[in-house]
């Protein structure tokens, strides 16, 4: 059965053709007619020096695709903030169910930023009320522990509507929490680079050191490596 899923994934969803149309199906028909309910999954904030990694798994509805489609949801890196948070506030009322999972700095540490990604990936698939019959995973690593079926697609959040929903969703998310955390870490300029190593906040590193949220294994971090909690 489970190698029945993941096969049908390529010959029945539709893909993206000549810039148009999304492969964004969500009920995979298999040979017995059984429907099949599909979960994109994606992460953000890998290259970031500050904070958790986070990522998002989303299930939408049939008939969202054609409206999620229209309104421009892709990869979230194609776009701007305020598209991203409307196009996210869009996704919340469609989607049948939207979840999020994270690793933490520390996490990430001692695991690498890899496994710490797909750590993210599983928890906020755990959390699914009902779990999927398959999970679409951006990018070329499956999760591991997994017990549902999963297939990873390289550029995903380009290519599934589901994953790209997914990919709003966590920058959307992420964002929010690193922008809440700012006014406790003022020297970095969170609140500007949510965590990413802008010229301001790799200055920042250099002359008060990683906080304790900081990502200690990422070399820009590693300057100095008392925390600017610990020097206060």
């Amino acid at each position: 059965m489970l190698q029945r899923l993941v096969g049908a994934v390529g010959a029945l969803l539709l893909l993206r053709v000549n810039n148009s149309d999304w492969l964004m199906d969500r009920s995979i028909s298999l040979a017995t007619s059984v429907p099949c309910v599909v979960a994109g999954v994606d992460e953000v904030g890998r290259g970031a020096l500050f904070g958790p990694v986070v990522a998002a798994a989303v299930v939408l509805p049939d008939a969202a695709l054609p409206l999620l489609s229209n309104i421009g949801v892709t990869d979230s890196k194609l776009l701007k903030q305020s598209q991203r948070l409307k196009l996210a506030e869009q996704i919340y009322q469609q989607a049948i169910e939207c979840q999020i999972g994270l690793a933490s700095a520390q996490e990430i540490d001692r695991l690498n930023i890899l496994q710490a990604s797909l750590l993210a990936m599983r928890r906020a698939i755990l959390k699914f009320r009902v779990p999927p019959d398959l999970c679409l995973i951006d990018g070329n690593r499956p999760i591991p522990e997994l017990t549902i079926a999963q297939q990873t697609i390289v550029k995903g959040d380009q290519k599934v509507l589901a994953i790209a929903a997914a990919s709003i969703i966590a920058k959307v998310w992420r964002d929010a929490l690193i922008t809440r955390l700012a006014s406790q870490y003022p020297a970095y300029d969170l609140a500007v680079n949510k965590g990413y190593g802008t010229a301001k906040h790799r200055q920042a590193l250099q002359s008060k050191g990683p906080s304790t949220l900081h990502r200690h294994s990422f070399s820009p971090c590693q300057s100095g490596i008392l925390s600017i909690q610990d020097k206060e």
